[in-house]
């Protein structure tokens, strides 16, 4: 494979050495320096025929500017097909615009994404109304990963398959709770949610299913303020679990968050490191790896 080789910022280059060790290519580093007034300079050192550009996408305001201009310069110096992989891809969430003047995020990024990338590969995308990433991205490649296999081997890691359930906190996570509930064989619950803030959410259980004494896993693609968790968590004690966890793909959440969980009677939050977090129990590079190689 000596016409591929993964390219990383500073910032991103210890998760792209592991992926680039498991591909067994060459890392090429891209260095960024900011100037003064916050402009930044950015250059590749080595392009090849494929470029793997190993760039996160959490926190984006400070991302999406290196990410383009490391593009450029990878085209530049000759590469004819640049794979942006970012485990995490954001703006995903406004796939419409809920109020008059509102940007479609969703649609903005994909035109800005499409314009410098040729192939995106990602983990779990954020979607909701929108079908799937191709829709998203007409005229480049997409691959999209699932999260599945990580979480149901978290899930038998920590528990005993004949007492435990997996709680899907909404209808939206109806399709991947159950495929990880699936991977892990064991059954699962779907909660009734309504959102009434990013810090407002209300949780019901309409299912029948008998909770006295389990062991629950809440699980949801992305975890940001908690409150979702939080509010699952009060209905679940109410039922009687006698332990709750959670298990999310990319946890964005901050410390006094954390705290909330904790306080809610979250016994921990479990994730993946597709966003870097202090709550990562398992690694999504190996998935990486498999679907570039």
């Amino acid at each position: 494979m000596n016409d591929v080789i993964i390219a990383a910022t500073p910032d991103n280059l210890s998760s792209a050495r592991e992926l680039a060790r498991q591909m067994n290519v060459e890392l090429a580093p891209i260095y960024v320096n900011e100037f003064p007034d916050g402009e930044i300079k950015v250059r590749a050192t080595k392009a090849a025929a494929r470029v793997i550009l190993f760039h996160r996408l959490d926190h984006p305001r400070g991302k999406l500017l290196p990410l383009v201009f490391a593009a450029s310069a990878l085209r530049d110096l000759g590469a004819r097909e640049i794979v942006l992989v970012a485990p995490y891809l954001c703006y995903m969430r406004q796939d419409k615009a809920f109020k008059t003047g509102e940007a479609v995020s969703q649609c903005a990024i994909a035109n800005l994404l499409s314009q410098w990338i040729d192939h995106i590969v990602t983990v779990e995308p954020h979607l909701h109304r929108t079908k799937n990433l191709a829709s998203l991205f007409p005229n480049i490649k997409t691959t999209t990963l699932s999260a599945a296999p990580l979480l149901a081997t978290l899930i038998g890691q920590s528990a005993s398959t004949s007492n435990t359930l997996l709680i899907g906190p909404d209808v939206e996570a109806h399709s991947w709770t159950k495929r990880v509930a699936a991977k892990a064989d064991i059954p699962f619950v779907i909660l009734s949610k309504k959102r009434f803030g990013d810090r407002n959410v209300e949780i019901t259980i309409s299912d029948s299913a008998e909770f006295s004494a389990k062991q629950a896993f809440i699980i949801d693609d992305i975890v940001s303020s908690g409150a979702t968790l939080c509010a699952a968590a009060a209905v679940l004690r109410q039922r009687g679990v006698s332990r709750i966890e959670a298990l999310s793909v990319h946890a964005l959440c901050g410390e006094s968050d954390l705290k909330k969980f904790k306080d809610s009677g979250i016994a921990r939050l479990q994730s993946t490191d597709s966003v870097p977090h202090q709550t990562n129990a398992i690694s999504v590079i190996p998935t990486l790896a498999k679907a570039l190689l």
